[in-house]
C-alpha cells in the first residue's frame, strides 16, 4: 500500500519532501541560520551544496559557529528565485551575487543591521519587496547596476538610515522619478552612479558640501534638469558624468573643485559664457562640452588637457579671444537672467547688429533692447547702463524680480522703460522727465520686501536689494560693534584669569621636561597615560594636575603655545585636512618645526575621541626611527591638538601620484626601495618588536611621511589595535580605507597582523607601478589594483608591462632584477592570510636589496685602540647612534678573554 501511495505521490511532493527533510538535517540544533540556507540550497541547487554545516559549503563563511557572515556567489551562473528569508541571517556583513541570472524579486533586505556590502548587479530581477533597503544601519556598499528587467522604482529615501553608506550604485536599473534629497545624512557618502534610467528633477540641494566625490547621472530618458550651480559648492568630485540630459543655465565658479579631473557636460542645454576658473583647476585631464550652446570667448585649457568644444556652442570667434565690447555687455545682461536659452540659441558672432534676435541697432550702437513677454527669469542688469545709445528698454510681462537699477538714470539717450507685470520691487529711482516709465503690474513696487530668486541664487550683475532703511542699517552695526567689544573685553578677563596663572607653570615644565631626556631616557617611552580626563569640558585648574607628563617628552601643551607655533592657526600654515580635521606647520621658540594636528568641536565625535585617545596611547608607548614621533598634545576643551615632528617631504601619496603638481621629480626606484624598507621595519616594530603588539589598520601612502632625506615614516595611528598576540584574531569593527582592505577583514571583521601585511602589498605595488589602489576612472576589470596586477607576476618578462613609466629609462639588469623582487614580495603579501609573510621576513628580503654600506678607502682612520676606554673611544670619532653602536661592540669583544 505504502509503495502503492509514492508511486502517485506528485514530483512536486517529493520536492518538498525532500527539501523539508535536507532543512531538518542542516538546522539539527542549530540556529534559525540553517533554514535560511536550506532554502537558499534549494534556489542555487547547481552549487552542489552538500553536508550538514553550512559554514563550509563553497562562497559561504561564518563568523561563528551557525552564523553566516558573507555570502559570495558572484560569477557562478546562477539562475532562479531567491528564497524571502534572506533578511533572516542576522550576522551576514556581505552578500555577493553580481553577474548571474537571478530572476523573480530581489532579496528582501530590511532591517539587516549587520549588513554592510550588497552586490546584485548583472542579474535579471523583476519585482521588488516592500521596505527594500530600510533599516540597514551598517550598509556602506550597494549596487543594483544592470537589472533592467525590475519595473519602476524611485531611489529610496530610507537609505538615509544607513550613516555608513559610501557607494550607491543603480544604473540600467528602470529607476524613475527625482533623486530624493538625503545626502546631508550621509556624512561617508562618495560615489553614486544612477546612469541610463529615467530620472527627472533637479539635482538635490543636500548635494552642497557633500563628500561626494564620483557623479554619475548620464543618458537619463527623459533628462535631468535644472541649474548645474550646485557643482560648484561639491569640494571633493573628482569625476562629473551628467551628459546627455536636460540641464540648463551657466557653468558655476568651479574654483573650489580642486580635485576634479573629469567632467563631462556634453549634450544638455547649458549656455552663459565657460569660466575661467574651469580652465585652471590644477588636476583636470578630461573635459566634454560640446551638444550645448556656450557663449562668449572661446575657453583657453592648458596644454595636456582632453577638451571636446564640438561646433554647436555660440562662441563669439572661433579661436581664443575676447568679444567685442557691446557683445559683451549683452552677455553680462543674459547672465542677470540666467542666460536663457532663447537667447543663447539666437546670438551668434561677435557682432551685435547683425541680426541679433530682441536687438535693433543703428550706426553700429544698440538702440533698443526688446525683451518682452519671454517669461525670463532674473533681474535687472547694471550692465544695460553701459549702452549709451540705448533708448528704448522692453522688460515688460516677465518673471522679473529685485530692484531697478539706479545706474539706468545715466542713460541720457532712454525714452522708454517698460518694467510692467514683473515682481520688481523696491524704491523707483528718479529718472529724466523725458523718459517714459510703466511700472504697473508689480505689486510690490516702491516697497521693501524680501526677494527670492530662482534656485535661491542672485544672479550676476542684479543690484543686491535694499531690505532695510539706511537708519536701521546703521542702528544694527553700531549695536553689533558695542556686543563685539564687551564680548572681547569678557574674553580677555577671562584669558588673564584664567590662563595667565599657569602659564609660567606650564612652559616651565615643558622646558624641565626636555632639558633632562638623556640618552638612556629616550630608549624608555609612555609610562602612564591619564586618558580618563579627556573630556569635551574647558579644563579647570584643577583639572591640571589629572594630565602626565611623559617619560619619553610627550608633554601637554598650552593652547597658547600652539597658537603662536602657527601664526595663531593661519591659513598659510595650512598642511592638509583629513577625517580628523586640519593639519598645520609650526615652528616652536626653539627652532623645532611641528606638524600641528587640530580637531575643532565641529568635528568631535565618539569616533574623533576615540582615535585622539588612540594616538596618544600608541605613541606613548612606541617610539622607533620609522614611526612619526608625537611632540605632546593639548585638550583645550573645545579643540583637541596632537602635536608630531614636521615631515617637510610631504607623503608618499604626493610622492607617486600627484609629483607633477608638487613640481618634484619622480622617486627614484632606488629611494622607493628604501622607503619600502623603512615602512616595513616601522609595522615590524608595532607588530613584534613593540612591548605590545599593535595592528596598524590603516597603512597606506598618504599614511607614509617623508623626510628631507627621502627617508620615510609611518603615521596615523588613530585605527591602531592592540593585539592579544601577533598570531590571534580577534573581531572589531571594519575600519580603515578600501583597496588597502585584507579580503578576510573585510568579509568577517576578524582582524589579525597579517591585515598590514596586505595593505603593505598593496602599497608595493603603487611603488612598482605609480597607480593607485583604486581608480574608478578605469574599466571595472582593471580599475582595483590586486586583482589588475596578479596577471603580470607569470614572468619577469610580464612585469616589465606593469612598472611605472617613469622608471623604465632607468630599468638596467641590476634594477629588473630587485624590482622583480619586490613584485614577487608584494604578490606573497596580498595572498590568503595564512600564506601572507611575517613583517620581518619582509624587511628581510627588501634589505637585502638596499645597498650595503661599505668602509671608505683609507681604513686606518676607523681603527679602534683597544687601550682606549669606550668614552674615549664614541668621543673621539663622534659618530652617529648607529655607527657608534658598532664601534662598541667591536670595542666590547676585543676586551673580552677567549671563552
Amino acid at each position: 500500500m505504502l509503495r502503492g501511495r509514492h508511486k502517485f505521490l506528485p514530483s512536486d511532493d517529493v520536492l518538498l519532501l525532500l527539501s523539508t527533510l535536507l532543512t531538518a538535517i542542516i538546522c539539527r540544533g542549530s540556529s534559525d541560520d540553517g533554514l535560511v540556507m536550506a532554502a537558499l540550497a534549494k534556489a542555487t541547487n547547481p552549487l552542489g551544496w552538500t553536508g550538514p554545516d553550512f559554514c563550509k559549503w563553497d562562497g559561504v563563511a561564518c563568523d561563528t559557529p551557525n552564523k553566516v557572515s558573507s555570502i559570495n556567489l558572484a560569477s557562478k551562473s546562477l539562475s532562479g528565485k531567491l528564497p524571502p528569508e534572506l533578511n533572516q541571517l542576522s550576522s551576514l556583513k556581505t552578500l555577493s551575487l553580481q553577474r548571474n541570472k537571478f530572476s523573480g524579486p530581489l532579496p528582501a533586505l530590511s532591517n539587516m543591521a549587520s549588513l554592510q556590502e550588497v552586490n546584485l548587479e548583472d542579474n535579471g530581477f523583476t519585482s521588488i519587496p516592500p521596505g527594500f533597503l530600510s533599516g540597514l544601519t551598517s550598509l556602506q556598499f550597494f549596487s543594483i547596476n544592470n537589472n533592467s528587467n525590475l519595473p519602476p522604482w524611485t531611489m529610496p529615501s530610507t537609505i538615509k538610515d544607513s550613516p555608513s553608506l559610501a557607494t550607491f550604485y543603480a544604473s540600467k536599473a528602470n529607476m524613475v522619478g527625482e533623486i530624493p534629497d538625503i545626502f546631508r545624512s550621509l556624512p561617508n557618502f562618495a560615489n553614486l552612479k544612477l546612469s541610463y534610467n529615467n530620472l527627472t528633477g533637479w539635482m538635490p540641494w543636500s548635494f552642497a558640501k557633500s563628500g561626494i566625490q564620483s557623479l554619475m547621472l548620464n543618458n537619463q530618458m527623459l533628462g535631468l534638469s535644472g541649474p548645474i550651480d550646485i557643482l560648484g559648492e561639491m569640494h571633493s568630485l573628482r569625476e562629473v558624468w551628467i551628459q546627455s540630459n536636460q540641464f540648463s543655465g551657466s557653468i558655476s565658479d568651479l574654483s573650489a573643485c580642486t580635485e576634479l579631473s573629469d567632467l563631462q557636460l556634453r549634450d544638455n542645454r547649458l549656455t552663459g559664457v565657460i569660466p575661467d576658473s574651469l580652465t585652471k583647476l590644477p588636476k583636470l585631464t578630461n573635459v566634454a562640452l560640446q551638444g550645448n550652446v556656450f557663449q562668449g570667448p572661446v575657453p583657453s585649457f592648458p596644454p595636456g588637457i582632453q577638451v571636446n568644444l564640438g561646433k554647436e556652442n555660440h562662441f563669439c570667434n572661433p579661436g581664443p579671444g575676447p568679444c567685442s565690447p557691446q557683445v559683451t555687455v549683452l552677455l553680462e545682461i543674459a547672465a542677470s537672467m540666467y542666460y536663457p536659452i532663447v537667447l543663447a540659441e539666437a546670438w551668434e558672432g561677435n557682432d551685435a547688429c547683425q541680426e541679433w534676435q530682441f536687438v535693433t541697432c543703428e550706426k553700429g550702437s544698440v538702440v533698443v533692447i526688446n525683451f518682452s513677454k519671454q517669461n525670463f527669469m532674473g533681474g535687472i542688469s547694471r550692465s544695460y547702463a553701459s549702452l549709451p545709445s540705448l533708448r528704448s528698454l522692453y522688460l515688460n510681462d516677465n518673471k522679473l524680480v529685485g530692484v531697478i537699477p539706479k545706474s539706468l538714470t545715466s542713460l541720457k539717450q532712454l525714452q522708454i522703460l517698460d518694467i510692467s507685470n514683473n515682481n520688481i520691487s523696491g524704491k523707483v529711482p528718479s529718472f529724466q522727465s523725458t523718459v517714459i516709465l510703466k511700472t504697473d503690474g508689480n505689486p510690490f513696487i516702491g516697497k521693501v520686501v524680501p526677494v527670492t530668486y530662482p534656485g535661491g541664487r542672485r544672479p550676476p550683475g542684479v543690484e543686491l536689494e535694499e531690505t532695510e532703511s539706511s537708519l536701521a542699517k546703521w542702528v544694527k552695526v553700531v549695536v553689533i560693534l558695542i556686543c563685539l567689544v564687551i564680548i572681547a573685553g569678557l574674553a580677555w578677563l577671562i584669558y588673564r584669569w584664567f590662563y595667565k596663572k599657569q602659564k609660567h607653570r606650564w612652559f616651565k615644565k615643558i622646558s624641565e621636561e626636555h632639558s633632562t631626556i638623556s640618552m638612556e631616557q629616550t630608549t624608555d617611552y609612555g609610562k602612564s597615560t591619564n586618558v580618563s580626563s579627556f573630556n569635551q569640558s574647558p579644563m579647570k585648574s584643577s583639572e591640571i594636575s589629572d594630565y602626565n607628563i611623559y617619560d619619553g617628552g610627550n608633554v601637554i601643551i598650552p593652547i597658547e603655545a600652539l597658537r603662536k607655533a602657527t601664526n595663531n592657526f593661519s591659513k598659510n600654515s595650512i598642511l592638509g585636512k583629513g577625517g580628523f580635521g586640519i593639519v598645520y606647520k609650526g615652528e616652536l621658540p626653539d627652532g623645532t618645526k611641528i606638524a600641528v594636528k587640530r580637531m575643532e568641536s565641529s568635528m568631535i565625535s565618539d569616533k574623533g575621541l576615540s582615535e585622539f585617545k588612540a594616538e596618544i596611547e600608541v605613541l606613548t608607548s612606541v617610539r622607533h626611527r620609522n614611526l612619526v614621533s608625537l611632540h605632546g598634545f593639548c585638550n583645550n576643551g573645545s579643540e583637541k591638538l596632537l602635536v608630531y615632528e614636521y615631515m617637510p617631504q610631504g607623503s608618499l601619496c604626493q610622492h607617486l601620484f600627484e609629483w607633477k603638481e608638487m613640481g618634484t621629480p619622480p622617486l627614484t626606484w632606488n629611494q622607493r626601495v628604501n622607503i619600502a624598507l623603512d615602512v616595513a621595519r616601522g609595522v615590524e616594530y608595532l607588530h613584534s618588536m613593540a612591548n605590545q603588539s599593535f595592528i596598524h589598520r590603516d597603512l597606506k601612502p598618504s599614511n607614509i611621511l617623508i623626510g628631507d632625506d627621502m627617508r620615510a615614516k609611518v603615521c596615523d595611528f588613530g585605527l591602531v589595535k592592540q593585539a592579544p598576540d601577533t598570531n590571534q584574531s580577534f573581531e572589531t569593527r571594519l575600519a580603515g580605507t578600501f583597496g588597502y582592505l585584507a579580503p578576510e577583514y573585510a568579509a568577517t571583521g576578524k582582524v589579525t597582523v597579517k591585515v598590514d601585511v596586505y595593505a603593505f602589498g598593496v602599497v608595493l605595488m603603487e611603488i612598482i607601478t605609480g597607480r593607485k589602489s583604486l581608480d574608478s576612472s578605469l574599466p571595472d576589470d582593471s580599475s582595483h589594483l590586486v586583482k589588475w596586477f596578479r596577471p603580470f607576476l607569470q614572468g619577469k618578462d610580464k612585469i616589465k608591462e606593469a612598472v611605472d613609466p617613469v622608471l623604465r629609462s632607468d630599468l638596467n639588469e641590476e634594477t629588473f632584477e630587485s624590482l622583480w623582487k619586490v613584485a614577487e614580495l608584494a604578490g606573497h603579501c596580498t595572498r590568503e592570510a595564512n600564506q601572507r609573510p611575517d613583517m620581518s621576513h619582509v624587511v628581510t628580503v627588501l634589505s637585502s636589496l638596499v645597498e650595503q654600506w661599505k668602509p671608505a678607502a683609507d681604513e686606518d682612520s676607523f681603527r679602534v685602540d683597544i687601550g682606549m676606554r669606550l668614552s674615549q673611544v664614541l668621543q673621539k670619532w663622534k659618530l652617529n647612534e648607529d655607527s657608534s653602536s658598532t664601534i662598541a661592540t667591536d670595542y666590547i669583544k676585543q676586551k673580552q678573554p677567549p671563552q
